[in-house]
């Protein structure tokens, strides 16, 4: 019964990643917004959802490994994992100002969230400067990134405009479907996991890192597919962006959060690695490649081998 409610819940998500893509895209069309930021902000935030609620629940719960190993696995399998297949099913292509801002933003986020832990733990004073620092950056994201001039874009690559109540109807439904179809998966994956006597910080990780970054890899896969890429590569770093800063800032809001030396040694290393490594790739020419997301794939596979 536990594997039909695995293999539910990972279709439930599927259906979100489309709807969410679909809605999101019509009202880029619809207000002149860039694919890019709506990627980056709202896509980003709605496929965060899930990861704020396990992050929040493990916080409450006194697991705070679980809550870490969330939001420091879902980091390193959106870079590797999620932009790895999407860019092997269908190159994605780079926008120029991805380097100017937002990734720059995932660098510095991620820096700050390796020195918030250092000491042992994320405050509720640290939580409160995360939390600032994202409505700062939101802010300034909706204000200075340049709109979508739309006559200019191959209308080929954008979904029918739909009325502006379908279109958020669709966001919503997506949303929805992702939040849903996370929690059925991650619970169900939890509940096989924790049968094999794996501990805490590997389950938070890997199986539920990964369980909640399926939204994140949905969305991308989808919209790589649809040629969307601008939205693929937006959702990805936003998505980083707000696992640190809006979920890591929630949740130690809530409750200070325990980091244990292991995620300081070891995998906080390997996602700012990842982090660094994603800069001569987005560089390296006009899309990530196959053969850059067979090496990020690789990676992840590498990273996976040696923490078990």
């Amino acid at each position: 019964m536990i594997y039909l409610v695995l293999c539910l819940g990972l279709m439930i998500l599927l259906a979100g990643g489309k709807f969410l893509v679909d809605g999101a895209s019509s009202l880029a069309l619809k207000f002149g917004l860039s694919q890019g930021l709506i990627g980056l902000t709202i896509v980003a935030f709605g496929t965060s959802a899930p990861e704020l609620l396990v992050s929040i629940n493990a916080a409450l719960d006194g697991k705070s490994d679980i809550s870490i190993g969330n939001v420091i696995g879902s980091n390193i399998a959106n870079i590797s994992l999620v932009l790895g297949i999407s860019a092997i099913l269908f190159p994605i292509k780079i926008n120029s100002n991805i380097l100017k801002a937002e990734y720059l933003v995932v660098l510095i986020s991620s820096i700050i969230f390796y020195f918030f832990s250092f000491n042992g733990f994320v405050s509720r004073m640290e939580g409160s400067v995360l939390l600032v620092l994202m409505v700062m950056i939101n802010t300034y994201f909706f204000l200075n990134v340049d709109k979508a001039n739309i006559d200019e874009i191959d209308r080929d690559e954008l979904i029918l405009p739909l009325a502006t109540w379908k279109s958020i109807l669709l966001l919503l439904a997506g949303i929805f479907g992702l939040y849903y179809g996370a929690d059925l998966f991650v619970e169900s994956a939890v509940g096989i996991a924790t049968v094999f006597g794996v501990s805490e910080r590997i389950i938070g990780i890997t199986v539920i890192a990964v369980g909640t970054s399926l939204p994140e890899m949905a969305t991308s896969i989808i919209a790589a597919i649809n040629k969307k890429t601008d939205i693929a590569i937006g959702n990805i770093l936003g998505s980083n962006i707000m696992n640190i800063l809006a979920i890591i800032g929630t949740t130690a809001l809530i409750s200070p959060i325990g980091v244990s030396d292991l995620f300081l040694q070891q995998d906080f290393l390997w996602m700012l690695g990842l982090t660094i490594v994603l800069f001569p790739i987005l560089r390296s020419g006009q899309e990530v490649s196959r053969v850059e997301g067979i090496f990020l794939f690789v990676a992840y596979i590498t990273y996976i081998i040696f923490i078990i």
